[in-house]
């Protein structure tokens, strides 16, 4: 086992992934026989076969699944160690990479971002997406952090950590002649038309359960799971929204909408997504208040 290096299993994960020799050994630019020699030196070291031959391709033992796990778990570990050590030889501004929700408030993007904002020469690229999308080119060390109002899925908690870094409160906010002086959430929702996010989102699922527990059964004239779209259907007074405060904080400010109240009990929940790595990012650490 002292002999195990990472070229044979860096050539064993290609093999893998491709479940074909022959393809694997033209991309590689390698002779098969080459290839083919590489796989039987790994196999040797370990003492057990890796593949068995299917037709005219290849698939994994039980031997070669367990090693294909950890092969890929060794060459995520070298591909932290490469990117960190590349953000500290680079001098010069903070630089950082960040994933955010499609529909994330661009309010509270812009609240984290900030303090980098102010720094003369600061790299800041920003990339929308869905969470899938997003936590997989974390994986692939092309983002340092994923903004999200939710938690990642579970079978991730290996490689990625949540830190929950704010949280709002849930607010019914509408045009100032919608509420009058005195109006509760409880008067406005029975009397009101509202829009609110979609059923799928933490934020409406909370929201049902508040309403169901206090009997009211609110006229919904619009769903949506966009914050950007939910800000805009605010400001053309359709009727109440249901948001965080955080995502209409300028309208609130200018006097263009008003709040009502929040709703008692009800929050949003905010996280910044990261990998578990050795070396974390020295800039997103500053941010994360490490």
């Amino acid at each position: 086992m002292r002999d195990l290096n990472y070229r044979h299993l860096g050539y064993f994960r290609a093999v893998a992934r491709e479940g074909n020799l022959t393809r694997t050994a033209e991309r590689l630019n390698l002779s098969q026989s080459a290839l083919s020699s590489q796989i039987r030196t790994l196999e040797e070291r370990i003492g057990h076969a890796l593949f068995e031959r299917q037709g005219r391709g290849l698939v994994l033992t039980e031997a070669g699944r367990i090693a294909l796990d950890h092969a890929d778990a060794i060459f995520a570990i070298g591909d932290d160690l490469a990117a960190t050590l590349a953000e500290r030889a680079v001098e010069g501004p903070p630089r950082i990479r960040v994933g955010a929700l499609a529909t994330l408030s661009r309010n509270f993007q812009v609240d984290f971002l900030r303090p980098l904002l102010a720094v003369e020469g600061a790299r800041i690229a920003v990339r929308s997406g869905r969470m899938p999308d997003l936590l997989a080119a974390m994986d692939r060390h092309e983002l340092d952090v994923v903004l999200a109002n939710e938690r990642p899925p579970a079978e991730g908690a290996e490689r990625h950590m949540a830190r929950r870094i704010a949280e709002q409160p849930i607010s019914l906010v509408a045009a100032p002649g919608r509420i009058a002086t005195g109006d509760r959430p409880e008067i406005l929702l029975a009397r009101e038309p509202v829009v609110a996010p979609t059923p799928a989102t933490s934020i409406r699922m909370d929201f049902d359960a508040w309403c169901t527990e206090r009997a009211i059964a609110p006229r919904i004239v619009a769903e949506i799971d966009d914050m950007a779209m939910l800000r805009a259907l605010a400001r053309t007074d359709i009727g109440v929204c249901v948001v965080p405060p955080i995502v209409v904080k300028d309208e609130l400010r200018e006097g263009e909408l008003i709040e009502a109240g929040h709703l008692d009990g009800l929050t949003e929940s905010f996280y910044a997504i990261t990998l578990n790595r050795r070396f974390p990012n020295a800039v997103l650490a500053k941010l994360l208040g490490g």
